[in-house]
């Protein structure tokens, strides 16, 4: 974005001119992330006034700032625009630069999924166009407009996250966007406590129609049964299907795993072998959006085939990392619930990467009143069979070990409330090149701190 501060005025509907006029170069509302040509935006909250860090933008060279109207005592001699919400101002602006954008949008929706499949859609696409994503969880009501208003004028495609934690969040991003292209990678269990049940969560996720162009495409989870009434109800919407069941528009047929990935074969819409150097069916399952979006705008499945091949996902999503004992570490510890979490087991369970199979797992948040069972029904993918051990991490996993201890003897599993160097070292004791660790839990439990005394 490169606008002059009277365009902005005018995007926002402010009547009079500033009276200082500099170009603007992009938005900020963190002065620690702030660069020079940024306007700032102060937000007033209950326990941090931005409006203090002003005149810190400016000497960290901000091209301008907003000011609230009603924020007593604005600095002079500095240019400025007093509007009455900085949030509205912030998404006033992206509506508005996004009409002057020729960029065709993508927005990617879901309980799971969403940056992996961001990262698939978007790693494809860039070999052959200019491409822009979402970074990080900038996924909100801030977030998405702050990644439009970051794209270059000759972006050609905008791969968008959009997250939600109640109704009503995904309609109002959906129609900030306007995609043309939208994605549902699957319904799960995550904020059910606001959503009240899985249907509530299908209701919310299918909210990305709203701002779908008329032109558009909707890409979702054939798998789900809880789509179907949704998508029958769209019939002016046209969509296609993914999955693993064969009467989806694009499904797949095998997987296999290795230490460099997963290979698997495709039917369908496209007929073709394809492979990501990233673990997992579900993951695999992911990349058949970014198939069907890649077929879309026109790329052959040679083209596809080797944008594949060189994908790197975000951190923290089935991510391999090697340890310095020889052991491999699988790392999938940014965010888990019940469906999530049953995928990676049964990634792990049919992996014959290394014989030694370890399960560490941590707390599954947000699930509302059943989190209990949520927790206890774990214990029905978790086979003594299958897996050598099983580490436990926090709390609610008190509720799955009362349930795995009847399987496991006490060699082989261990609980921990939050001590994690009590977990490191149990499971320093008994894992070597032979093993394998899956290591999965939410972002708060931040498990991730076991793998690093692991790592090379």
């Amino acid at each position: 974005m490169k606008k002059s501060l009277t365009e902005i005025a005018a995007w926002l509907g402010i009547a009079e001119n500033p009276e200082l006029n500099p170009l603007v170069t992009g938005v900020s509302i963190n002065t620690r992330t702030l660069l020079p040509g940024d306007i700032f935006i102060p937000f007033r909250g209950e326990n941090v006034n931005g409006h203090r860090f002003v005149k810190d933008a400016f000497d960290k060279g901000a091209a301008a700032s907003f000011w609230l109207k009603d924020e007593p005592n604005p600095p002079e001699d500095v240019p400025l625009l007093f509007v009455e919400s900085g949030e509205k101002a912030l998404q006033q602006m992206a509506v508005a630069y996004r009409e002057e954008l020729d960029a065709t949008f993508i927005g990617i929706t879901g309980s799971n999924g969403k940056t992996s499949t961001k990262d698939l859609v978007a790693g494809m696409l860039s070999p052959y166009f200019r491409v822009k994503k979402t970074e990080g969880n900038f996924n909100n009501e801030l977030g998405l407009p702050l990644t439009i208003l970051s794209l270059e004028e000759d972006t050609e495609f905008a791969v968008l996250e959009m997250g939600m934690s109640s109704f009503g969040e995904i309609e109002f991003l959906s129609n900030l966007a306007k995609p043309k292209y939208a994605v549902i990678t699957n319904i799960g269990e995550a904020h059910m406590q606001d959503l009240g049940s899985r249907e509530g969560i299908a209701e919310a996720k299918f909210e990305i129609i709203s701002g779908l162009d008329a032109n558009g495409q909707l890409f979702y989870d054939g798998d789900e049964p809880l789509l179907r009434p949704f998508v029958e109800n769209a019939p002016n919407i046209h969509t296609k299907s993914f999955g693993t069941n064969e009467q989806n528009d694009l499904s797949i047929v095998e997987v296999n795993f290795t230490e460099q990935g997963s290979t698997f074969r495709v039917a369908g819409e496209i007929n073709e072998e394809m492979s990501i150097p990233v673990l997992g069916e579900h993951q695999v399952k992911n990349t058949l959006a970014a198939l069907l979006i890649g077929k879309e705008v026109g790329l052959s499945s040679d083209q596809m085939r080797d944008a594949l091949k060189k994908i790197v996902l975000t951190d923290m999503r089935m991510q391999v990392i090697e340890a310095s004992n020889g052991a491999i570490f699988i790392n999938d510890a940014y965010n888990a619930a019940p469906t999530s979490m049953k995928a990676a087991i049964s990634f792990l369970e049919k992996s014959s990467i290394k014989p030694v199979k370890w399960l560490v797992l941590g707390d599954m948040l947000e699930l509302g009143e059943n989190e209990r069972q949520y927790h206890e029904q774990i214990s029905e993918s978790i086979s003594n069979d299958v897996f050598t051990g099983v580490c436990l991490f926090g709390p609610r996993m008190k509720w799955l070990y009362d349930q795995l201890v009847k399987k496991f003897n006490e060699d082989s599993i261990i609980w921990v409330e939050d001590d994690y160097k009590k977990l490191i070292l149990f499971l320093d004791k008994r894992i070597n090149e032979q093993s394998i660790v899956l290591v999965k839990g939410s972002r708060g439990m931040k498990l991730e701190r076991v793998i690093e005394p692991f790592q090379k």
